[in-house]
């Protein structure tokens, strides 16, 4: 029986919310999955078959160990995407690679010694901006701000940063999340502000946002995987799996975020979307 490692971080032993279902997903495929924790010592991972990292949400605050930690695993077995996928993943800088070839989000990049003359350059090209770091996640150290005056702008986190207009139907049509597995959209979750909030522009729970599953639409859909084959193409490699992140820009949909670490699945608000990362993962060990 193959045997898959599922990778999360120690804060979140027992995996991703609503993980539990990916274990008896995968074993009625005949595959024997668990959960382990990336920085365990006691993990044997020459003996999986297959390394699927799912949860691992502190990768951020320790990207070095965690790329290294990559890189060893590439090393003895498969592990999806891969160490170098991840390092380009993880600095949102490759957002203005990929809008070379597929539509996202107008992105520039800011960093300490260019802040100032940055943020005045995009504060008169879009107005209102949003600041994040470019190694980041879950939301934290958004900024938003709508001069260089803004007081918010003393609450900046560690540099460098990229900046970004602030999409404004996030608080109509919020964010949309598509999965695609081996080229394919399979599932979508639509994400929303929390309600009332008009100073939120952040769709995470944890801020008060909401997350639904909803149909698969076709525009969306195809937005996605044309993101994932252009990130393929620019690294020059296969990309398994991965999770994009979609918001309506002057009236199309484009990439904000595309997440190849750990794509979220979103299995607690959308269950039967451990089927087909099942299928996939089955298939994955039949090549």
């Amino acid at each position: 029986m193959p045997h898959v490692l599922l990778v999360t971080f120690n804060l979140m032993p027992a995996g991703e919310p609503g993980g539990d279902v990916l274990a008896p997903a995968l074993a009625a495929r005949g595959i024997d999955a668990r959960w382990v924790c990336w920085d365990d010592p006691a993990v044997d991972w020459a003996a999986a078959d297959l390394v699927a990292v799912r949860s691992t949400w502190d990768y951020h605050r320790r990207l070095p160990a965690f790329l290294d930690w990559a890189r060893r695993v590439e090393g003895v077995t498969r592990l999806l995407n891969g160490a170098d996928v991840f390092a380009w993943s993880a600095d949102k800088a490759y957002l203005v690679e990929l809008a070379d070839h597929v539509p996202v989000v107008p992105t520039a990049l800011l960093d300490d010694e260019a802040l100032v003359p940055g943020l005045v350059a995009a504060l008169d090209r879009w107005g209102t901006v949003l600041i994040k770091p470019r190694v980041g996640a879950g939301g934290k150290g958004v900024v938003v701000a709508t001069s260089i005056e803004d007081p918010r702008l003393e609450g900046l986190a560690a540099g460098p940063w990229t900046v970004q207009p602030l999409v404004e139907s996030v608080r109509t049509l919020g964010e949309t999340s598509v999965y695609v597995f081996a080229g394919q959209a399979v599932a979508q979750v639509d994400k929303s502000v929390a309600d009332g909030a008009e100073s939120e522009v952040r769709v995470h729970e944890q801020y008060g946002g909401t997350s639904r599953p909803v149909a698969l639409d076709p525009a969306r859909a195809a937005v996605a995987e044309a993101a994932v084959a252009a990130a393929a193409r620019l690294r020059g490699v296969d990309l398994p799996y991965g999770r994009v992140d979609l918001m309506e820009w002057q009236g199309e949909w484009a990439v904000s975020e595309l997440e190849l670490i750990e794509p979220g699945l979103y299995l607690d608000v959308d269950p039967s979307i451990a089927e087909p990362f099942a299928d996939f993962v089955a298939s994955t060990l039949s090549t």
